[in-house]
């Protein structure tokens, strides 16, 4: 197949996905932004854009990509949280495969303009098909979909070497009010109160709208608020005892996955974390369920018990969300649409 793939926000799952269908003997195309927060240089199958549709200096380099990618004739087109009315025209090359993230907004820093709305719905209303990465968004979709898993957005040749030691418990990601970020403090300030606390920190990663000052965090905990790029984060998180991905609404959540893909056990809430995507014998814990997190804590605490549910957790990732996994489920559906 010849796979038009167009990406502007999620450029570092675009390319592992595109990379592994490569891999598989597809030709690819990714049509991608520089929104994303990781900064890359363009490779050989990537076409860069300026997604702003109120610019008259993007209309050029955008016509040119349409004529080039026109001229290449895909088999198929995936569109992956498109927010430009006018990638409407390499949407309509071939037969559409549209895929969706999630089935709403996590809270209300996530809510988009009307308009934005309108044209996700659009796209879902002309897909050939409809790509969800799990059960529970399928589920809540109002027009059937195919479920294929969602991967990393990390290659696994990026990946740092496995930690032989284990230290902190890292939360990572924006700080939205979805995450639960009170809850957590909560819970790890009884954790250090039961005397199983052995020298840790939590580690907040990344920076958000959350209403907490350096004075309002408990002992032991300090929160690095700026954007990370991978390689500052990988270090960290790989080296966690636990990461906490202890959210109030469900998400197909990256951290989820990414911990996993690093051997670090993912700690999520009962209806915050999807239960489809946790190792076996990891339940979730109550939303609001402060003690069950603390004691989350100091049971991770002994580090012989981090390491090997930590090992647990990449064996789940690498039996069911690695990438060459995933992407023969998703060649799969491509195939349908093209045909």
């Amino acid at each position: 197949m010849r796979v038009l793939w167009l990406s502007p926000w999620m450029r570092t799952l675009s390319r592992v996905h595109v990379e592994a269908l490569r891999a598989a003997g597809h030709e690819c195309l990714l049509i991608t932004s520089d929104q994303h927060y990781e900064k890359m240089e363009p490779l050989e199958y990537e076409r860069v854009l300026d997604p702003r549709p109120k610019d008259l200096r993007t209309i050029g380099p955008l016509m040119r990509t349409v004529r080039e990618a026109k001229a290449w004739q895909p088999s198929v087109v995936v569109v992956e949280l498109v927010w430009d009315p006018r990638w409407l025209m390499l949407a309509r090359l071939a037969p559409m495969v549209h895929l969706v993230h999630d089935d709403a907004p996590h809270d209300e820093t996530e809510q988009r303009p009307a308009w934005q709305r309108h044209l996700f719905s659009r796209f879902s209303n002309r897909a050939t098909r409809v790509v969800a990465f799990s059960e529970y968004v399928a589920k809540q979709l109002p027009y059937p979909a195919s479920v294929v898993p969602l991967t990393s957005d990390v290659r696994e040749k990026d990946l740092p070497p496995v930690a032989t030691e284990r230290h902190d418990f890292v939360l990572y990601g924006r700080m939205s009010p979805y995450k639960n970020v009170p809850i957590a403090l909560k819970a790890w300030e009884k954790y250090l109160l039961s005397g199983q606390h052995k020298g840790d920190r939590l580690i907040l990663l990344g920076d958000g709208p959350l209403d907490v000052s350096e004075q309002d965090l408990p002992s032991r905990c300090e929160w690095r608020r700026e954007r990370y790029s991978y390689s500052d984060v990988l270090p960290i998180l790989g080296r966690a005892k636990g990461s906490v991905v202890h959210y109030r609404q469900a998400s197909q959540s990256g951290v989820q996955l990414l911990s996993m893909q690093l051997g670090v056990t993912p700690i999520v809430s009962d209806s915050g974390g999807l239960q489809e995507f946790q190792p076996p014998g990891e339940p979730g814990i109550g939303v609001n369920d402060a003690d069950g997190l603390a004691t989350a804590f100091a049971e991770l605490s002994d580090p012989d018990v981090a390491m090997r549910r930590g090992a647990a957790s990449r064996k789940h990732f690498e039996q069911t969300y690695s990438a060459g996994l995933v992407v023969e489920r998703l060649a799969d559906v491509l195939a349908q649409a093209a045909r």
